[in-house]
């Protein structure tokens, strides 16, 4: 890359320069850690799992800087901004800082080849360790053992969910990915699941690593109180939290991630000591954009990530959790590599008018085959097909009535595209 090159050159230049978008494996990417010297001397918490690591992120990220402390946080993929994925005290930082970042990995990387998110995960991680955060919490990419986030011994790692999702590098089967994700665990440190049914090779794992395995309802949990505002966290040390707030993110199943945040931050309360009113205050302030998020206005316009069965599943129970609403008009577009048919099966019955697109990917599955697999499910279902998300979204803004809905789903893309045509 030439000098005073722009973060937007950067990011294409990254794409091309691997020959694969995911390459398993971290030797290459350990050797230029190393030349680099990046070693955290912070405490670092790891979050993986198939769905909701993202909320829980946000979750520790906003109470941990509620408590005081300089806050260093790392997710993928993003929405609109790359910055979104490397936050400062729950801010993007600034281009060139990243791209400062960039330049000194080019300068020491040599001959050896990563994939645009190691280059990523080791930019955001020298950022971190420059600016002497008090600590990092780090969202694993994809899986766990292989990842580039698990060169970064974790004080505290959690497995948020497991299910099934890139298949093809995890394994067909919930025990085979559980294996993968308990990879970011190690040897007598404090390790979360909070997955209610974890596949025994994940426990047989834990154990052969020689980690402090919690699990929730085992070792940790919540109360809620009735049907009322506030709910409760315990420990199987006997500690307790009352009087909790529930959190700003939407879903009956964020209370679980609150929960796992809470954990995650309790072990570690000897060096990172957080007051209850910080969590309070955390739980209260934290945002995460696109998971079951409710834009203002009418119609209602639901915005969510799902692009798994699983996380289709915890969706449509959020979206029955709403009131009533005639008609619900979907957005719609899905990768092609994903379960399409099995998101859709968990969906059935759920949305009278579909507006399909293509996200602008050559990933992404065609109008015609999301078309037949809805009508194969659905047959009552009516589907619309457009040139672009945002010629579908428009549509379906169109065609609701202001008591209706619109659900804006199947993919970060597709959710990313709607919200790039509401800013224009």
């Amino acid at each position: 890359m030439q000098a005073g090159a722009a973060l937007a050159d950067w990011l294409a230049y990254l794409e091309g320069l691997h020959p694969k978008s995911i390459d398993m494996g971290l030797a290459r990417v350990a050797a230029v850690r190393d030349r680099l010297g990046l070693r955290p001397a912070c405490p670092v918490l790891v979050v993986g799992g198939t769905n909701g690591k993202g909320s829980v992120c946000a979750m520790l990220s906003a109470i941990l800087h509620a408590a005081g402390y300089r806050v260093g946080t790392y997710t993928s993929p993003h929405l609109l901004h790359y910055n979104e994925r490397v936050m400062l005290d729950m801010q993007p930082v600034a281009d060139a800082l990243l791209v400062q970042a960039f330049e000194q990995i080019e300068a020491v990387r040599g001959d050896t080849s990563l994939t645009y998110f190691e280059f990523g995960t080791l930019a955001a991680v020298s950022i971190f360790q420059d600016a002497a955060v008090d600590v990092m919490v780090l969202e694993v990419g994809l899986g766990g053992r292989l990842d580039a986030v698990n060169l970064f011994d974790a004080d505290v790692a959690a497995v948020v969910s497991i299910g099934l999702d890139h298949e093809a590098y995890l394994g067909s089967t919930r025990e085979a990915v559980a294996t993968e994700k308990a990879g970011i665990f190690r040897a007598d440190r404090p390790v979360f699941c909070a997955d209610t049914d974890p596949p025994q090779t994940l426990l047989d794992k834990a154990g052969e690593i020689g980690c402090d395995l919690r699990l929730l309802g085992r070792d940790y949990g919540f109360v809620r109180n009735g049907e009322g505002q506030q709910w409760s966290w315990w420990g199987a040390d006997g500690t307790r939290r009352h009087a909790l707030p529930l959190p700003a993110l939407r879903g009956a199943y964020q209370l679980g991630n609150a929960a796992l945040a809470i954990a995650m931050l309790d072990a570690l309360k000897d060096r990172l000591a957080v007051p209850l009113g910080a969590i309070k205050r955390g739980l209260l302030e934290v945002e995460w954009p696109a998971r079951c998020q409710v834009l203002p206005g009418r119609p209602v316009t639901v915005l969510d990530v799902a692009h798994n069965p699983h996380a289709a599943k915890v969706l449509r129970a959020s979206l029955e959790q709403m009131g009533f609403h005639p008609c619900t008009h979907a957005v719609f577009g899905m990768m092609q590599d994903k379960d399409i048919a099995g998101v859709l099966d968990e969906l059935a019955g759920l949305v009278d008018v579909w507006h399909l697109a293509s996200p602008a990917l050559p990933r992404a599955a065609q109008t015609s085959e999301l078309d037949r697999l809805i009508a194969v499910r659905m047959p009552q279902a009516l589907c619309h097909a457009y040139p672009d998300v945002a010629a579908a979204y428009r549509a379906a803004c169109e065609q609701a009535n202001e008591a209706d809905r619109i659900l804006v789903f199947g993919s970060f893309y597709t959710v990313a595209e709607v919200l790039a045509a509401r800013e224009a």
